[in-house]
């Protein structure tokens, strides 16, 4: 009889501790976790049979093992070290531990926390990462509230459900244990144990019950642990940064944001690959491209992550390539362990130390020559805490072409390193040819969006000077900054060769808008776009904007569709 209802308690301890670490851990709590499970009560009635003699968990008259006061306040101090010390980790900006899985898909290694407790395992990923496409207000939001952990009293960052288990757990646990304690002092007195002896006996139940070493725990029942949350945030680093992908989407579209206070370890493939691509309506041209795109992804992290980048040159023409980040402290921007020839993949690792809007090229000699042919992205580096939502986000990159008509290929052109050092490009674009933005593929927003650009400038040569016509910039992070305050109402913005800024505004008039290097010139050569807003309720907002007469269309006008 003692044998077994000291099993039985030993049971019920760790079935309450794989509970609650794993409700800590995963941060998701089914409605269903509020209620004590079947399978624990039958454990409970089970270790307390026998009538009074049952707040030993002993046989009559027996030296007690461990006491029901012991046992539940044991499960008690579990929960709070877990709640308390694992997830405040994830506030503090501490990724959470890894989870180590056992051969049985209902159980979890839990490492032991030396005397005290067992340390909290996984972290669950409760935003959607690599979403791609055009980010939301919404979407930022829903996704900041799911990363965003509350302060209640259950602990530093726990969440409400969490908080309210843990408070139960506790104080249940205490007044069962004082009723128990009660009876037992009322009808068995003799059997109290002296305090050093409970005291001892309380530390061997905790050795027993597996603190402090690793035991496999799990939730009694058949199948697997219904509170496991799959979570595909299980693999680490050396470092045990979780590993996630990297945030990556082709132009105009931009990443959704991270949505994580605490850094990661980013895993991002790009492929250098040679590809014919239409420069105008009227000629293509043979770009050295990442990922078979102009310009190249962008990516999007957050400051502090480990950015693992795997290099793969497929270039068909047998060039080798590399990539310098300009978001990256060491030689070369990451280009001297990134370089490739055609068939190799380099990996390397960069932690990003600053935050911001930064350009990445290929390195590869001669330098100019790859940047021209297209070899050129966007790194954004999210500040701690992020960004400020908005309803629109766009990726658009202005860069040169140098190059002159095929004397063997209609309709083709080709790269000319002349023009380049006499710096007179043929085209200077916006995402890699002329009219990327226009006719059928506009920037496109609704009426009262908020609306942020990520715009860079790959050059080689020249300098931007951006421009939205009909709408003045609410902010300009210039040089891509993220951590100065932004300048406020800011008509056009430079933006050097190698270089980056986020302009942001609102759109309260429906229209037509056009993007635009103010050096108007350029506007021949195809630098420019347009932003369509669409109008929304009905509202065209004639005190922002009206007129006596009808708008008149401006015969050959390329500014105003």
């Amino acid at each position: 009889m003692q044998q077994r209802r000291k099993a039985a308690t030993l049971q019920l301890v760790r079935a309450l501790r794989s509970q609650l670490a794993t409700t800590a851990a995963e941060r998701i709590v089914p409605p269903a976790a509020a209620v004590l499970p079947s399978g624990w009560r039958g454990i409970a009635s089970a270790a307390g049979d026998g009538g009074p003699a049952g707040d030993s968990a002993a046989g009559p008259r027996g030296g007690p093992f461990l006491t029901w006061r012991g046992a539940l306040l044991l499960a008690g101090g579990a929960a709070g070290a877990a709640l308390g010390a694992g997830v405040g980790n994830t506030v503090a900006g501490t990724p959470p531990p890894a989870p180590s899985p056992s051969s049985d898909s209902g159980s979890y290694i839990v490492s032991g926390g030396g005397s005290s407790a067992p340390a909290v395992v996984a972290a669950a990923p409760w935003e959607k990462l690599n979403g791609g496409g055009v980010g939301s207000r919404q979407q930022q939001q829903q996704q900041q509230q799911a990363s965003a952990l509350p302060a209640p009293a259950g602990g530093a960052g726990v969440r409400p459900q969490a908080a309210a288990i843990a408070a139960a757990a506790g104080q249940g646990g205490r007044e069962q244990a004082q009723r128990r304690e009660a009876i037992g002092q009322k009808e068995r007195p003799e059997q109290q144990p002296a305090p050093e002896q409970q005291a001892a006996l309380e530390e061997q139940g905790e050795a027993e019950a597996g603190y402090g070493e690793e035991a496999i725990v799990r939730i009694p029942g058949e199948g697997p642990n219904p509170f496991t949350h799959p979570d595909p945030v299980q693999e680490r680093d050396a470092a045990g940064l979780p590993l996630l992908p990297c945030g990556k989407s082709q132009a105009p579209a931009v990443p959704p944001p991270t949505g994580r206070n605490w850094p990661a370890h980013l895993v991002a493939d790009v492929t250098t690959i040679t590809a014919d691509l239409p420069v105008s309506p009227l000629h293509r041209y043979t770009f050295w491209t990442f990922d078979g795109r102009v310009p190249g992804p962008l990516l999007r992290a957050r400051v502090g992550d480990v950015l693992e980048l795997r290099h793969t040159n497929k270039d068909r023409d047998g060039v080798g390539h590399n990539i310098d980040f300009h978001a990256v402290t060491g030689p070369g921007g990451g280009a001297p362990v990134t370089y490739a020839e055609e068939g190799e993949t380099k990996i390397a690792t960069f932690k990003l130390l600053h935050p911001g809007l930064f350009i990445y090229h290929c390195a590869a000699a001669p330098v100019p020559t790859h940047i021209s042919n297209g070899m050129y992205g966007l790194v954004l580096v999210e500040p701690e805490g992020g960004l400020p939502p908005v309803d629109k986000e766009f990726y658009v990159v202005q860069s040169e072409i140098y190059a002159t008509k095929s004397t063997e290929t209609k309709g083709m052109l080709e790269y000319s390193y002349v023009d380049g050092l006499d710096e007179k490009p043929l085209k200077v674009v916006f995402n890699g040819a002329e009219g990327a933005l226009q006719g059928r593929s506009p920037l496109v927003a609704d009426q009262n969006d908020r609306v942020r650009i990520y715009f860079g400038n790959a050059g080689p040569n020249l300098i931007s000077s951006f421009h939205v016509i009909g709408n003045v910039f609410d902010k300009v992070y210039r040089e891509g900054d993220l951590v100065s305050p932004p300048a406020r109402s800011i008509q056009t913005t430079l933006v050097p060769a190698g270089g980056a800024a986020v302009v942001e505004f609102d759109c309260p008039v429906p229209g037509n808008y056009t993007l635009l290097d103010h050096s108007i010139f350029r506007m021949e050569k195809g630098a420019i776009g347009f932003l369509k807003v669409r109008p929304r309720g009905g509202d065209r907002r004639r005190d922002i904007y009206d007129s006596v007469d009808p708008p008149l269309p401006c015969p050959g006008c390329k500014l105003h569709p």
